[in-house]
């Protein structure tokens, strides 16, 4: 099933804690043309695309649910459910786009930056209390829709994922800053 060996809880805070100082460094240092400029291997703007790596960690809170769900079940629930969620790719793809369009309209900077305290904070306190039992069920995940999805992920694995998402699309964006 899952590996045995336990969590690094420690490296996943200090991951979350990094994430956090980078993204306000980023807010902080970018001006507003830097925000609406292209990034690069995306369609979005700087804004977008730091809306969308926000909404990486956000997502992770839906994510533990369907974990804590679909992890009781027999597998072949989640692959079902996996080879579903897969089917629906396009319109996936299509929402994952337009999200970030219009969120970036309504969430600025100052909004992003508080928005992602809140919710690194959130999963920090949340993963203090996991037991070794609980984050080592996972479920199937839909592959097609995140390159970091594996076939299939515990929720160890959950709570690492927002960081890599960040980190692939962090080399994404165009800021002048001296990170």
């Amino acid at each position: 099933m899952a590996t045995t060996k336990p969590m690094d809880r420690q490296a996943v805070y200090e991951d979350y804690e990094r994430a956090r100082h980078t993204f306000h460094q980023l807010l902080e240092s970018a001006s507003t043309t830097d925000l609406a400029s292209p990034t690069s291997g995306t369609k979005w703007t700087n804004q977008q695309l730091l809306w969308h790596m926000l909404f990486g960690y956000m997502v992770v809170r839906a994510l533990l649910v369907l974990v804590r769900v679909f992890g009781r079940l027999p597998r072949g629930v989640s692959k079902v459910f996996a080879r579903v969620l897969n089917a629906g790719t396009v319109p996936f793809d299509w929402v994952n786009y337009a999200g970030p369009c219009g969120a970036a309209t309504v969430y600025g900077p100052r909004r992003m930056a508080a928005a992602f305290d809140h919710v690194t904070d959130s999963l920090q306190h949340r993963l203090a209390s996991e037991s070794e039992a609980d984050l080592a069920r996972g479920m199937h995940y839909p592959v097609r829709w995140d390159p970091f999805f594996k076939d299939f992920m515990t929720l160890a694995d959950i709570y690492r994922y927002p960081t890599q998402h960040f980190d692939f699309h962090l080399r994404q964006l165009t800021l002048d800053d001296d990170n």
